[in-house]
Order: C-alpha cells, then sequence, then structure tokens
C-alpha cells in the first residue's frame, strides 16, 4: 500500500529525517513512536505531500508521490495535531461544508455525515458552535473531517494529544474501528496508546528507525538480554559488584537502592545463558542474606528509553 525509500528532510543544516525506508500493508494499523523532536510530524507530512523530501521517494499505491501529489492526496485522510477548524462554525455546517469541498454527491451527502456523527459519537453536539467543544469533541470532528471523503488510507498526527483519561479511551475505540477497514497511521509518544491500539509499532529516534514490529516482537527483541533484580543485606554494593562481575555473560550492574540494611541491585546479562544459578552459588557460599531475587520483564516504557537514549 506504501512503500517510502530512503526518505530524508533537511531543514537547512539539520537532518529531520534520516535516509529511513518501510512498507506499510493495506489494512495495517501503524504507530509512529518517537519522543519530540524525533521526526515523526516531518514523516507523516512527506507521506501526504505537505512536505516534499529532501532525497527519497514516497509511492503509495504504486504512485510516485512527486509524479501524481493530487491522486495520493484523494486516497488519504490528514488529521494534524492541532485540527484546523473553522470555530465559529457549527459542527453540521462545518462537515456539510468540507462534504461540498469533497466534491460528495449532494445524495449521499446527508447519509455520510450521519454516519460520521454516529462513528465519532458527535449526534449531542451536530448544531453547536465548533468553539464551544471541548478538545475531545473538537479532535472527534477533525476525526470526522479526516475520513469524511472515504480515503483509504488514514494519517493521525498525535490524535490525544492534550486530551483527558476518558477521551483518550473513546478516541481509542474510535481508531480501532476505522482499522478494521483502513490502512491507518498514528504518531503518539505514547506507548500504552501505541499497545492498545495498533497492529504494528516502529520507533523512530534522531530521525532513524530504531525498531519495527509488533509489541511481542519488540519484547522478545529485548528479551535477548536478561534483567535480574537482586536485594542481599550483610554486604556493601562493591562488595557485591566484585563478587558478580565474575560472572560469566554479565553485562552490567546497576545499582537501585542501598541503605545500612539493604542493597538492591539490576543485573543484566546478554544471550541466552541464564546467570541466576551462578548468581545464587556465590551468594550461598557467603553470610549474605537473600531477601529478592527475580528476573524483569521488559515493558515497553523500559525499551522505548533503551532505544531513544540520547546516545
Amino acid at each position: 500500500m506504501i512503500h517510502a525509500e530512503n526518505l530524508t528532510k533537511y531543514y537547512r543544516d539539520f537532518c529531520a529525517v534520516d535516509q529511513i525506508s518501510f512498507d506499510i500493508r493495506p489494512g495495517e494499523v501503524l504507530g509512529l513512536l518517537g519522543p519530540n523532536g524525533a521526526g515523526k510530524t516531518t514523516t507523516l507530512r512527506m507521506l501526504t505531500g505537505f512536505l516534499k523530501p529532501t532525497d527519497g521517494t514516497v509511492k503509495i499505491k504504486n504512485i510516485s508521490i512527486d509524479e501524481n501529489p493530487l491522486e495520493i492526496k484523494k486516497l488519504i485522510g490528514y488529521l494534524p495535531e492541532s485540527a484546523p477548524l473553522y470555530h465559529e462554525m457549527l459542527v453540521y455546517d462545518y462537515l456539510n461544508f468540507v462534504a461540498d469541498i469533497r466534491q460528495i454527491n449532494s445524495g449521499k451527502k446527508e447519509t455520510r455525515i450521519r454516519e460520521l456523527a454516529n462513528l465519532c459519537g458527535l449526534n449531542k453536539v451536530m448544531h453547536k458552535p465548533i468553539a464551544v467543544l471541548s478538545k475531545g469533541y473538537k479532535q472527534r470532528v477533525g476525526l470526522a473531517h479526516a475520513i469524511l471523503g472515504d480515503p483509504e488510507i488514514l494519517i493521525l498526527d498525535e490524535p490525544t494529544s492534550g486530551l483527558d483519561p476518558n477521551q483518550i479511551v473513546e478516541i481509542r475505540e474510535i481508531i480501532r474501528r476505522i482499522g478494521r477497514e483502513k490502512t491507518v497511521i498514528l504518531s503518539t509518544h505514547i506507548l500504552s496508546e501505541a499497545e492498545a491500539t495498533c497492529d504494528r509499532i516502529m520507533i523512530i529516534h534522531q530521525g532513524r528507525i530504531v525498531a519495527d514490529g509488533d509489541a511481542a516482537d519488540l519484547r522478545r527483541a529485548a528479551d535477548e538480554k536478561h534483567r535480574i533484580r537482586v536485594g542481599l543485606t550483610g554486604a556493601t554494593f562493591d562488595t557485591i559488584k566484585k563478587s558478580f562481575e565474575k560472572v560469566e555473560g554479565v553485562e552490567t550492574i546497576d545499582l537501585i537502592n542501598e541503605n545500612d540494611m539493604q542493597v538492591t541491585l539490576d543485573l543484566v546479562s546478554s544471550g541466552k545463558m541464564d546467570i541466576r544459578g551462578e548468581l545464587y552459588r556465590r551468594i550461598k557460599a557467603t553470610d549474605w542474606i537473600l531477601y529478592e531475587f527475580s528476573q524483569q520483564v521488559e515493558s515497553l516504557e523500559t525499551i522505548f528509553r533503551e532505544l531513544t537514549k540520547e546516545n
């Protein structure tokens, strides 16, 4: 459905997107994740034709965006982070206005607006000015605008930004329903949102793709490194560290907490080697008292932080 190759965007000397390539399948819901300034919005704007890449190509349904941008834009519904609404208009009048711009047949227009009012939960506010709506309802109006022309592809930039928890859940549910019929790309920096909404997660950092797969794929990749938490009394952190550093496979040892009575630390080991048995044997050979010993499961938040560290 969508093919991007070596997509690059410079703003003068600053490289916002750095030679990224990816494919998005029909009917897929893709979450584009990254910290603020990672290049998410720039990538989405290039996919929509709003920005021209410095280098690289975008093809949608095998149509080049350089050669036929108007044809591409007919396939796409786009909701930027700040929905571009006419606040002085009533919600119904606004959607009617957009339908006319989209050249929707007058016989189908009313039916389509009613469908979107039901889908986006707008029935209660159809005859209210957009200016008096909450941000959550304004986002719903923006969503209705984006899908009014029944596009095959829906691109959403931070669709839940600034919403309260209840509004976030409501917008997620709308996106999930839309995703049953359309290809959806949404950007976010909220891990739980991507996990709850998306079939696939692509993490971008400093303009480059650093991970791509579903949540299970990302966790499996992280599981190549094992994180073990150990809590002990009867020794200092330095003493424990000197002993554990000698265990084959240990990569890092990080102090979590140390006081007069207890030391808590995390060890990271690489590969498939399970080092817990050797750690326990070393503890057993001392007079240390073990009060915590567990293998930590990598959360998406931990994986995200590791992949988007500054260096």
